[in-house]
């Protein structure tokens, strides 16, 4: 059977070329969790950004696999995986010169197809994964079938939840829909993005955003509920939406690997300010937190 429009559009993208240091720093995440990984995605601002500005950077990856157990060495990761994904992680590596720097998630392809489709109420995937993303990595053709189809359900799951929020003509616009469905998704979420970063995100590629539209208005995937209704469903999202970011915070404490350098690099990138780390204080992220907030704070980190 030929792919539809749609499905073009989506592999093409996915299977764009990524720079080097993308896709070494990919697989160092990938070869993290062994024979479980099946696909590393990559996402987010840095898709566009050559290798040399990529020392500054953060690159966003998710690591997708098929059994949690097999994933980790401790059982306590595996089952906050099942019960609340994604388990997140920051890691760096030395590459060519540059001290490159990922933060990424762990999340099985079942949960992740589930997270992208119609069904899903929390936004935090779909809202990710109908932007720009690229297929690094995959193991098979059919894991590749299988992500292409997630991403397609992402951009129909935006589009049918973002239209009826407009009234009149707007909701056959595919720009102004993509603006909404947005800053829907990050009202959402706990986010500390500026409130036009939703617009920017369309402004960054609206060619594309307008030919996967026009695509999803031709299939019908605009014709939805009453802007009421649609409005209620956007309520009950956001409330999702933040009791489970906050769960996600509790759960990190936890599981989020490499937390006490990820504070400390976001820190010395916005202020400046930098303080020696133990490997004790790497391992003991919640005993060492009072006393690394007080360093910051008394050298400036803080206002």
């Amino acid at each position: 059977m030929a792919p539809t429009a749609l499905a073009a559009l989506i592999g093409a993208e996915l299977h764009t070329p990524v720079a080097a240091a993308a896709r070494a720093m990919a697989e160092h995440c990938r070869a993290r969790h062994g024979t479980a990984a099946i696909a590393v995605l990559f996402y987010g601002s840095c898709l566009r950004q050559p290798d040399q500005l990529l020392g500054d950077a953060l690159l966003d990856f998710y690591v997708i696999v098929d059994d949690y157990r097999a994933a980790y060495d401790k059982r306590l990761l595996a089952l906050a995986n099942d019960l609340l994904p994604p388990n997140v992680f920051y890691v760096e590596l030395p590459w060519q010169g540059l001290q490159l720097r990922a933060k990424y998630a762990v999340i099985s392809l079942r949960q992740f197809a589930d997270a992208c489709a119609p069904t899903a109420q929390n936004v935090s995937i779909w809202a990710r994964f109908c932007q720009p993303t690229r297929l690094i990595w995959c193991r098979d053709a059919g894991t590749d079938a299988a992500l292409t189809t997630a991403l397609m359900q992402a951009c129909r799951t935006m589009f049918r939840n973002a239209a009826p929020l407009l009234e009149g003509s707007a909701a056959g616009e595919p720009l102004t829909v993509w603006r909404e469905g947005f800053k829907a998704t990050y009202a959402a979420e706990l986010r500390s993005e500026k409130s036009d970063r939703a617009l920017a995100i369309v402004a960054a590629d609206e060619e594309r955003y307008r030919a996967i539209g026009n695509l999803l208005l031709a299939e019908g995937a605009a014709n939805g509920i009453s802007r009421e209704a649609a409005m209620a469903n956007w309520q009950g999202r956001r409330l999702l939406g933040k009791t489970l970011n906050y769960l996600r915070l509790i759960k990190a404490a936890f599981t989020f690997d490499g937390a006490v350098d990820y504070v400390l690099w976001k820190v010395r990138r916005h202020s400046g300010v930098v303080v020696p780390v133990s490997d004790w204080q790497r391992r003991h992220p919640l005993l060492a937190a009072p006393a690394l907030a007080w360093k910051l704070y008394r050298r400036g980190a803080f206002r």
